[in-house]
């Protein structure tokens, strides 16, 4: 959700008082699971919905949600996938059920309250200099998953797959590629990519005239500070030399901005635009207004942390070997299409099962919360992904 809120919003989208009132318990869609997190007293949430029958199992599917959304979205997703799979959703970081200032409104809201103030519930945020606390969550769910992903003998290990969306495709590729050698992480046989941050947004309509040069710009520098690129010497050294003074000039003021103090006035809210790119699903667009569990704000120091992760897995992809399903729409702004079409052109030929889905003119970001009959040929088209996938691993 929302991969990546404009970095080019500084001291010109100033935020105001955000008051964010949830009313209703959190949405659990199947058995609540809480995992502790090494040397703190955090937790992170999971749910799991196994299928009815035990024997019907053949294989387990981790959900990994977008940027300020929340896994307790996916209960159609779940629950149209259960039939074979357990299906487990994990809340990263600061998001749904792992983020306390949410934990808590739910469970005053249960305990008979009449609502709780979530407008802080972003500056969780604030722990987030990159994503590997997230890459530690979903390590975490997996290893969980590695334990219980068995045949009902319990004797024949399944197979694990993920259904990732947004900046979640982000943070499990990235996790993927780092954790090559880990035991749980090599029982993942495939990942489904949905509208995935592989890209920074560009901000469609009139504002971008003026905001996509600055997020130009901020990603230029970021790409070249951080990595170094195959340019004739006089370019890559006149781009070191802007990049050298921009960056530190950039990530400073971003870094003051976010501080206590300055924080709440200068974390923007979702622009209005946002919301009329997430879904072309009106009904959808009813229920996002609604929940309350949805992050509004975003801290600016986490989405510069979201664009420097973007550079360094751009880096990296063409190490990305492990079969996918990738799905995006051709006209999203909020993770534009060149981003899956320069993974895909660097990865495709890697493996011989990999997909590509291009929903050709649509602008929303969110596929799997498309509009009928959009939205059932998605689920169809991942259904027979998976179930390929299933009998190729068999012939193994």
């Amino acid at each position: 959700m929302r991969a990546l809120m404009i970095l080019c919003v500084l001291p010109l989208l100033i935020g105001c008082a955000h008051r964010q009132l949830v009313t209703q318990p959190y949405p659990f869609w199947g058995e609540a699971v809480t995992l502790p997190v090494a040397g703190s007293d955090a937790r992170r949430q999971l749910q799991t919905l196994a299928p009815r029958s035990p024997a019907s199992m053949q294989g387990c599917l981790l959900i990994v949600h977008g940027m300020n959304e929340h896994v307790g979205r996916y209960g159609d997703v779940a629950r149209h996938f259960s039939g074979r799979f357990m299906v487990v959703g994990i809340d990263l970081t600061a998001h749904g059920m792992s983020n306390p200032v949410l934990a808590k409104a739910h469970a005053r809201v249960t305990g008979g309250a009449p609502g709780y103030d979530v407008g802080r519930a972003f500056l969780e945020q604030e722990r987030l200099d990159d994503l590997q606390p997230m890459r530690e969550d979903l390590g975490q769910a997996l290893n969980y998953l590695a334990g219980r992903c068995r045949s009902p003998s319990g004797r024949k290990p399944l197979p694990i797959f993920i259904l990732s969306h947004s900046l979640g495709s982000l943070v499990a590729s990235s996790y993927l590629l780092q954790a090559k050698e880990d035991p749980a992480a090599a029982r993942v046989q495939g990942i489904v990519f949905s509208g995935p941050a592989f890209s920074v947004t560009q901000v469609p309509g009139w504002r971008g005239w003026f905001q996509n040069p600055i997020v130009d710009f901020t990603f230029h520098t970021h790409e070249h500070f951080l990595n170094p690129h195959a340019e004739p010497l006089p370019v890559m050294l006149f781009n070191q030399f802007v990049a050298l003074v921009a960056v530190p000039l950039q990530d400073g003021l971003i870094e003051l901005l976010s501080l206590p103090g300055l924080r709440l006035l200068f974390s923007p809210t979702a622009p209005d635009w946002v919301k009329n790119y997430l879904t072309d699903s009106e009904e959808e667009k009813i229920r996002l207004i609604h929940d309350k569990y949805m992050i509004k704000r975003s801290l600016l120091s986490f989405v510069l942390s979201v664009e420097k992760e973007i550079i360094e897995f751009r880096a990296r992809m063409r190490q990305f070997d492990l079969p996918y399903l990738l799905i995006y729409s051709e006209h999203d702004p909020i993770t534009p299409a060149w981003g899956n079409t320069d993974f895909a052109a660097a990865t495709r030929r890697l493996n011989p099962h990999n997909r590509i889905v291009l929903l050709a003119d649509a602008s929303h970001h969110e596929q799997l919360f498309s509009a009928s009959p959009v939205k059932e040929q998605l689920l169809e088209i991942i259904d027979r992904w998976l179930e390929q996938r299933l009998k190729d691993i068999d012939r193994l």
